[in-house]
């Protein structure tokens, strides 16, 4: 193991980041594919392709069930092509003869199809469940992450009283467990009082607060709350693996409402636009990530895989949520959507991704690592 550290350090960061990068987002992709691929065999579809990476094949084989595995050199998504995807009506006569009779795609009820497409986000989710599980079984699971290690003098903690040692178990009467839990809290309300309940030395007390406003020209015009603290280290307690898939499974449920909760203040504008990321900021991440170490790695793939299944369920058509949707018009209708509907609803779904992942990799480059390099070189 020391060897192994001792050869990833030796290298240069750019090729740390990219490997680390390609290693989270080849697994998470890999098994986002064969939760489709898997539930295409269990509902009798043939798989003609199951592909990771983009770009000339590295690797290619075919196995006995005739599906061709292939592995590209561009780590940057991946799909599996199911046997007679098309319709009957878009395809050439001679594609149609060499389909296998009971094994098209198209031919399959609205269920087994939403099944199929249904599994994908949730082999992300599980997958979720069991690295949080594998690390709170072995490493253990972070508890009391709401403690005080620090406070800054003349901020809004100092001037309230609090001290380094205090833990915080409450705000304005709403118990919180993780010192994220409390900034999201604190950002939301500049200058306004807030009633904290701490524990300090096995008695608990209560101090007001009032969170200073961090500089607007950083967060684009957005007033934040800053309270003037850091978080202590976290304890670890290793948990029996029934206990820990269980805690993994809630962590998982928790995190996914913390992930749309985030985005609905995005859209509502009390959460700044700036924190969307996109592969850049992923890849700067992974590696930062890998440097600290294989529990901080870990944590980051299950986040990313809750990401990553959340953002193929919205209801966007070409991702798999708007297969999804399509399919629920089907069952209500009794008959698939028009063909002209459908092509404009794809075109409208196509021209969204673009334009968000345009956006995300602007943030990357004009807030991330990139942009502070930018900014060096011009002063």
């Amino acid at each position: 193991m020391d060897l192994l550290s001792g050869l990833w350090t030796s290298l240069p960061s750019l090729p740390r980041m990219l490997i680390a990068f390609a290693v989270v987002i080849g697994v998470l992709v890999f098994v986002h594919e064969m939760g489709h691929y898997l539930a295409a065999r269990w509902r009798g579809v043939h798989v003609d392709a199951f592909a990771i990476g983009f770009g000339k094949p590295v690797l290619r084989w075919t196995d006995r069930h005739g599906t061709e595995w292939r592995l590209g050199w561009i780590p940057l998504g991946g799909y599996v092509k199911l046997h007679g995807q098309e319709q009957p009506a878009d395809v050439p006569p001679e594609v149609r003869a060499a389909w296998r009779p009971g094994e098209t795609f198209h031919e399959k009820s609205v269920g087994s199809r939403a099944i199929v497409v249904a599994a994908g986000p949730v082999a992300n989710f599980l997958l979720a469940i069991l690295l949080f599980g594998a690390l709170f079984a072995t490493i253990g699971k972070p508890v009391g992450t709401a403690s005080i290690a620090a406070v800054v003098e003349g901020s809004a903690a100092s001037r309230a009283g609090l001290m380094p040692g205090d833990e915080i178990l409450a705000l304005d009467g709403q118990p919180v467990s993780r010192f994220d839990q409390v900034q999201r809290y604190v950002q939301a309300r500049p200058g306004q009082p807030i009633e904290l309940r701490l524990l300090r030395d096995n008695a608990e007390i209560l101090r007001v607060a009032t969170p200073d406003t961090r500089d607007p020209a950083a967060e684009e015009g957005r007033r934040v709350g800053v309270l003037g603290v850091q978080s202590g280290a976290a304890r670890f307690e290793r948990m029996d693996p029934v206990s820990a898939l269980w805690a993994g499974a809630v962590t998982t449920g928790d995190m996914t409402w913390q992930t749309l909760a985030g985005i609905g203040e995005m859209i509502a504008g009390s959460r700044s636009a700036t924190e969307l990321g996109g592969p850049i900021r992923i890849a700067e991440i992974s590696g930062q990530a890998a440097d600290l170490g294989i529990y901080p790695l870990i944590n980051l793939m299950a986040l990313l895989s809750i990401s990553l299944g959340l953002l193929n369920l919205f209801p966007v058509p070409l991702l798999d949520g708007g297969h999804l949707l399509f399919y629920a018009a089907e069952a209500v209708r009794g008959r698939p959507l028009p063909p002209r509907a459908q092509e404009y609803a794809f075109r409208g779904g196509f021209a969204l991704l673009i334009t968000l992942f345009l956006f995300a990799s602007w943030n990357d480059v004009a807030h991330g690592g990139i942009g502070r390099w930018v900014a060096g070189l011009f002063g």
